[in-house]
């Protein structure tokens, strides 16, 4: 039997509390033990965090065990691959270097056991959200950057972890409503990519309502939802694609 090809996303460690923060990481921890038992290869699709930012000689503290968990996966030889998300898209060579974590900022295209799929985050794709695709050109600015680590970290993270909390807020009554997929702004991603090249599966976070879509002219689009309500997430086999539920 192949091994299996694991998808999961938005764990937002570190919200709403701490307390509640650390029993999610304790049970992120089983599902990465029960993951590497037929892993190949394990995709983080971002907002791991609800917030992250790495200073020159600094990162959060907290999450440990979530960190040495992906650490161990890594030398027994599992691969794990870290997408950023909107919450912790000031990621840089820390997790490649302590963790051996690959770190990839944009979608990409991979085959597994001769099926294609187009894998990333899901922020600012399709139509709409005007205001945050300027923000992410922003966010995603080196001077920004530059600047935004001058601050002491105390003040920085401070800024903006409330900045996080709003921001998750205010979308989060809409985060679990479907009006249809044709105002699922990432399918419609999908069905726009679909007419360039076809891909077997779709796969994407930031949503956080699990989907599993199907797209006009073929294929599936899939949301691995979060963790703050669904502990959902996806695997390949080789043969057939699964949204399951962690229990």
């Amino acid at each position: 039997m192949s091994k299996k090809i694991y998808f999961a996303s938005d764990f937002h460690l570190g919200t709403p509390s701490e307390e509640e923060s650390l029993k999610r990481e304790k049970k992120i921890c089983r599902w990465l033990d029960m993951a590497a038992e037929d892993a190949e290869h394990i995709y983080l699709l971002g907002d791991l965090f609800d917030f992250w930012f790495e200073y020159r000689f600094a990162v959060p503290k907290g999450f440990l065990r979530f960190q040495g968990k992906l650490a161990e996966l890594v030398d027994k030889g599992v691969k794990i691959t870290f997408f950023t998300g909107n919450h912790d898209m000031w990621m840089f060579d820390y997790f490649p270097k302590e963790l051996g974590v690959e770190i990839i900022r944009e979608p990409i295209d991979v085959e597994w056991y001769g099926k294609t799929f187009h894998i990333g985050h899901g922020d600012g794709l399709g139509p709409g959200d005007y205001t945050y695709k300027f923000l992410k050109k922003v966010f995603a600015n080196k001077m920004c950057q530059w600047l935004f680590g001058f601050l002491h970290p105390t003040i920085g993270m401070g800024i903006a972890q409330n900045w996080s909390r709003h921001s998750r807020a205010s979308g989060a009554e809409k985060d679990h409503e479907f009006h249809g997929k044709e105002k699922e702004w990432i399918w419609i991603y999908c069905q726009e990519e679909q007419a360039k090249k076809y891909r077997d599966y779709y796969i994407f976070g930031h949503r956080h309502l699990p989907l599993d879509l199907e797209l006009d002219q073929g294929g599936r689009y899939i949301n691995t939802g979060e963790w703050l309500s669904y502990d959902t997430y996806a695997t390949f086999d080789g043969e057939k694609l699964e949204l399951l539920t962690y229990k």
